[in-house]
C-alpha cells in the first residue's frame, strides 16, 4: 500500500515498530549490564579494570599485543615504564 509520496506506510510502520521494540530491549539489556556492574562493585571489584578487561577481551591476540607493545613504547619515551632502564 502507497501513500501520496510513494512511501509503503505498512512497512514503514513495521520498521518502526521494530526499531522501538529492540530499542525497548536495547535499554533494559543495558540496566541490566549496569546492575551487574554495581554488583561487582559492591562485592569489591574495580569496575573501571572490568570495563577494561572487557574491552580486552572483545580484541584479538595480535591486538592486544601490538596496543600493549606501543603503550610501553609510550611510556618508556616519558620515562614511565619500568622498563625504562632508568632514563627520565
Amino acid at each position: 500500500m502507497s501513500d501520496p509520496g510513494g512511501v509503503a506506510a505498512d512497512q514503514l510502520r513495521a520498521f518502526i515498530e521494530r526499531i522501538e521494540r529492540l530499542e525497548e530491549e536495547k535499554k533494559v539489556i543495558s540496566d541490566d549490564i549496569k546492575d551487574v556492574y554495581a554488583e561487582a562493585k559492591g562485592n569489591g571489584f574495580d569496575v573501571k579494570i572490568l570495563r577494561k578487561v572487557i574491552s580486552l577481551r572483545k580484541k584479538q591476540p595480535h591486538e592486544r599485543e601490538e596496543e600493549e607493545a606501543i603503550l610501553d613504547l609510550y611510556l618508556q619515551a616519558l620515562g614511565m615504564s619500568a622498563y625504562s632502564g632508568g632514563n627520565g
